[in-house]
């Protein structure tokens, strides 16, 4: 039997029980206390229960109840039909020897997983897919792949510009969970709509491109063969993808036949899209909201700096049980008082962009604040500079504040403070203490092939083991916006056009991989990359 049709009887079986004890417990209600009675309004309804009106006068006991598990939501909204073969219980059996990858990716998809149930539902979508960010980022709105895809939907930058994702300095919402959610939902609607409602091929086209899964089928029906997705020739990573999400669904349907025990997810929104209407310094949001910049964060992964993007969008998502406090609050702060504005008198040979720079902001907010059309200031004339109402430090994902947790983070040796002067070079300060160029990078933030300015401060540990052969990226993974990826080398490829895809250093990517950087790469070569998150919007 389909696996779609054995858990549509089960689903029937399960609703005839839930009705009989539902009418039971209205029935005995309305006699112990008529007058209670008066309708039901059961926001429920959307998700198919059925809605019994009762005698006029008479209404439900508005008791509090435990929110439900959101699994079991998903398991009486799965619908694709497939059968089940060796490609999904290959996948299913590394699952279920996986169940701490399991408890760790759903405790993970606690915050998200109601909003992206809701949203399905909302556009009447197969509830399987939302299990299909596990498949991508496992729940991770920091992920990042090796093709620049980012996010719980790992969409690259051309997918996300098409579906209207804004990706900037200040912002990436490739990361934001409603940007990132309407886009993904709305590509998945257009692939199931391109793939004759073939919903299998149409989330292999999300993972391997529409271009590909085409071709594919446009082959397979020129030769007489099916057009499914099990019978298309399809590269191995897309051939797994759509089994992998399958696996899942076998397991969320019935996790006790295969012995396993999946972490309850509450059937309950855990935060509120809130507007803010203006700029927001993220720091004050937190104290506006009674939380600290972490949460705010963590609720915000697409804002890359101090605050939110001056051009929008004009909005935040807050936990559930502070974001009525946060909007009182914010109410009595007026719009020029939502981040801080400092008075700059322009110096002879100042440019604007190097007064951006200064005070971590960006040219075009500049402009926008000082309706400016272009970048020409003049020596003498004052700029409005919007600025952080806090030291950098106090903002956790900022490039400062993850400087300063490298830098002082206790190491062996003494810890020496350094001042780059003229001439030098990472090379001749390792030689001075005893260490290696790599770890005066590492130590700092840097990479061996950024540049050192003249009268920047470098924290050195000397006497410090020498590094290892293996990459010395363990400050780098400390900042929660760093992830690992593995890069397939393709025809046309170079180290420059690499380092520069990713915003790396050609040393740095020949130091992870222990090659000559002056050696020519060969195709279908793998290389490992470390790359910063909020470094990658276009």
């Amino acid at each position: 039997m389909p696996v779609a049709l054995d858990r549509l009887s089960q689903r029937f079986r399960a609703f005839g029980v839930a009705f009989v004890t539902f009418f039971a417990f209205t029935a005995s209600a309305a006699l112990a206390n008529p007058a209670q009675f008066e309708g039901i309004r059961d926001p429920a309804a959307r998700h198919g229960l059925l809605l019994i009106s009762p005698i006029d006068g008479m209404s439900l006991p508005s008791s509090p109840a435990a929110p439900q598990d959101i699994l079991a939501r998903l398991r009486r909204g799965f619908e694709l039909e497939y059968d089940a073969n060796h490609r999904t219980d290959a996948e299913r059996k590394w699952f279920v020897s996986h169940q701490d990858y399991l408890e760790r990716v759903f405790t993970r998809a606690r915050r998200h997983l109601p909003y992206i149930v809701a949203e399905l539902e909302r556009r009447d979508l197969p509830l399987e897919l939302a299990l299909l960010p596990i498949v991508e980022s496992a729940y991770d709105p920091f992920a990042y792949s090796h093709g620049r895809a980012a996010g719980l939907w790992q969409m690259i930058p051309g997918t996300a510009r098409r579906f209207g994702v804004k990706q900037n300095w200040w912002y990436d919402g490739r990361r934001d969970i409603v940007d990132s959610t309407r886009a993904a939902l709305d590509y998945l609607e257009y692939l199931e709509e391109l793939n004759d409602g073939d919903w299998l091929n149409a989330i292999a086209s999300y993972n391997s491109g529409e271009g590909n899964v085409l071709r594919a089928t446009r082959k397979n029906r020129k030769a007489g063969k099916p057009i499914d997705f099990w019978h298309l020739r399809l590269p191995r990573e897309t051939s797994m993808y759509v089994p992998k999400l399958l696996a899942l669904v076998e397991i969320v349907a019935d996790p006790a036949q295969y012995g396993l025990t999946l972490p309850a997810v509450p059937d309950e929104q855990q935060f509120v899209v809130t507007d803010i209407d203006s700029q927001l310094d993220l720091a004050l949001a937190a104290e506006l909201a009674g939380v600290d910049v972490d949460t705010i964060y963590h609720f915000n992964p697409g804002y890359n700096r101090w605050s939110t993007d001056p051009a929008g969008p004009h909005r935040l998502v807050l936990p559930v049980d502070v974001a009525d406090d946060f909007v009182a609050a914010l109410d009595k702060v007026p719009a020029r008082e939502r981040v801080r504005w400092k008075r700059h008198k322009v110096k002879s040979g100042e440019a604007i962009s190097q007064i951006a720079d200064r005070y971590n902001t960006t040219v075009s907010a500049l402009r926008a604040a000082n309706s400016l059309r272009g970048n020409t200031i003049r020596a003498g004339h004052h700029l409005l500079i919007p600025v952080a109402t806090k030291p950098l430090s106090a903002y956790s994902q900022s490039a400062d504040a993850r400087l300063a947790r490298k830098q002082n983070r206790q190491r062996k040796g003494n810890r020496i403070e350094h001042i780059v002067r003229k001439g030098e070079s990472y090379w001749s300060i390792a030689q001075r203490y005893g260490v290696t160029h790599r770890q005066v990078a590492a130590w700092n933030g840097l990479a061996p092939g950024d540049t050192l300015s003249v009268g920047r401060k470098l924290v050195v540990w000397a006497n410090a083991k020498s590094a290892s052969a293996s990459p010395a990226i363990s400050p780098m993974q400390a900042a929660n916006t760093t992830r690992k990826l593995r890069y397939t080398v393709r025809r046309g490829d170079s180290l420059y056009i690499i380092a520069r895809k990713f915003r790396v250093g050609i040393d740095q990517i020949a130091r992870w991989n222990g090659i000559d950087k002056n050696k020519i790469l060969r195709p279908g070569q793998t290389l490992t990359m470390y790359v910063d998150v909020t470094a990658q919007s276009s």
